[in-house]
């Protein structure tokens, strides 16, 4: 029995501008440090929008396409279910309340700063987003377990990203090549 973030919808939901506008302000509100676990939750297990792997897909366009990733999607999501209304929407919803929160925070840090709790502060919130970051690539890899080319692909580009330092170029070409010859063998 699939997970329940793994169930396919139906039929694709109808979802308006303000919806959009409301979910990204909720993400953009929840997530310090990266907002793409928060995405995901909202948009996959939450409102139900997408299933996981048609959000693994966009996420893997998002990826490629120049530009923050979340954003990308915001906008790519935005455009799917509501036109270029529902892009601008998700991409002001998403944007919003950071930005005002962000020269808020810039005005405190430039005052206290250099304060050693807040400096230890910033340590524990690193802390944190690394732990979301990690449990938002065991959602990801989740639905590819199934997929053994897909698991070998993702290891192949984390070796090439993170060990060998490969520029972002060159392992999103190589893992995009990869994919391509795994899709065409299993046609």
């Amino acid at each position: 029995m699939p997970a329940p973030d793994e169930a396919v919808p139906r039929e694709a939901p109808a979802v308006s501008p303000t919806a959009l506008f409301v979910g990204f302000l909720g993400i953009g509100l929840s997530g310090f440090g990266g907002v793409l676990p928060w995405a995901r939750r909202m948009v996959v297990e939450r409102r139900r929008w997408l299933d996981a792997a048609s959000f693994n897909d966009l996420l893997a366009l998002c990826q490629f396409l120049p530009g923050p990733n979340v954003i990308n999607l915001s906008v790519a999501l935005g455009a799917r279910f509501a036109g270029w209304r529902g892009a601008a929407a998700a991409f002001s919803g998403l944007m919003l309340a950071p930005m005002v929160i962000v020269i808020a925070l810039g005005v405190l840090y430039a005052r206290y700063g250099g304060l050693p709790l807040i400096q230890h502060l910033f340590h524990g919130l690193a802390a944190g987003a690394a732990g979301l970051i990690l449990a938002m690539a065991a959602k990801i890899a989740w639905p590819l377990r199934r997929r053994p080319a897909a698991l070998a692909i993702a290891g192949l580009v984390l070796i090439a990203a993170t060990w060998l330092h490969w520029p972002l170029a060159a392992v999103l070409s190589v893992g995009l090549a990869l994919g391509l010859l795994a899709g065409a063998r299993a046609a």
